[in-house]
């Protein structure tokens, strides 16, 4: 092959790489920052001591450095899920806050609706129900409506309060927040067995089954990453978070014979009523009692 035709080749190879290069970069969806775009795994450094409602707690036995380990591990390299978690933190944080400052818990507790159900009112093979997994008998024991018709513990309001109350009821019991934690996982009871049986007062101290073993110091991992996302790898601008959307509250206390009609009624299709309205589980509202409801529609101008 003579001298013009490898010149020809070389430069045919090299302007083929270039519209590859090109193409990949102008339709990669990642934001790089400038970047390396190799991905590496990292150990991770360990805080020595945690802050967690209030109560400082050492962490340097190696069980403890151990737990917490496997939970910012666990935690920090799931990423698609820890930054989904980023972006509703942003879209639920504020009304969960302001509800459990209302009620007297401390706001660090909203990391718990978090490992509960990612921030999205799913229901578990169990039956508990919502952001803060309530089982029916809890929720009715705490007095939200549970129905064929309603089940007001996918009402991110309702169930906040039910959740905070559960909490500070612990609290009493037990002294502690962390074992208030515990106990939302455990229940009041096992707890106080476990207490009990291994003559401990805390819940370091405590021998515990796997789940609840891990509860609290998962809890503590997605507080620390989500608190310090850049310290973990995780960044973002903040029109990538998700938002609030604003809503009115329409007052009623007659039934909804037909909600998709009521939705046009209001300005809205079905989807968006139900998106913003979970707890109305029919496409009717039944309500022979008459009870004063109030539905929520999102203000004109975000759909």
């Amino acid at each position: 092959m003579d001298s013009k035709n490898v010149l020809f080749i070389t430069l045919l190879i090299s302007t083929l790489t270039s519209a590859f290069v090109f193409k990949s970069n102008l339709f990669s969806a990642f934001k790089t920052y400038g970047g390396d775009s190799n991905h590496k795994v990292y150990a991770l450094q360990l805080p020595d001591t945690l802050i967690f409602a209030g109560e400082s707690f050492s962490i340097t036995s190696p069980d403890l450095k151990e737990r917490l380990d496997r939970e910012l591990l666990v935690n920090t390299y799931w990423q698609s899920n820890m930054m989904l978690l980023l972006k509703r933190s942003n879209k639920f944080f504020p009304l969960i806050e302001e509800i459990l400052k209302e009620e007297g818990v401390p706001t660090d507790f909203k990391y718990l609706a978090v490992i509960e159900s990612g921030l999205e009112n799913i229901r578990s093979p169990a039956g508990a129900k919502g952001f803060w997994q309530i089982m029916n008998a809890t929720g009715r024991e705490y007095g939200l409506e549970i129905n064929g018709n309603v089940d007001e513990r996918y009402h991110l309001e309702f169930s906040t309060k039910v959740a905070a109350k559960y909490l500070k009821k612990a609290k009493e019991k037990f002294g502690s927040w962390a074992l208030a934690a515990a106990a939302y996982n455990r229940g009041i009871s096992g707890i106080q067995r476990n207490l009990t049986a291994q003559k401990a007062n805390n819940y370091f101290d405590l021998l515990l089954g796997q789940e609840t073993s891990r509860y609290v110091f998962r809890i503590f991992a997605v507080k620390e990453i989500i608190e310090n996302p850049t310290k973990y790898g995780y960044l973002f601008d903040e029109k990538d978070l998700y938002r609030h959307i604003p809503v009115r509250l329409h007052g009623l206390d007659t039934p909804i014979n037909n909600i998709a009609r009521f939705a046009k009624k209001m300005g809205i299709n079905y989807k968006i009523l139900k998106i913003h309205n979970p707890w109305l589980i029919q496409n009717h509202l039944n309500n022979k009692s008459r009870k004063y409801y109030e539905i929520a529609i999102p203000e004109e101008g975000h759909y």
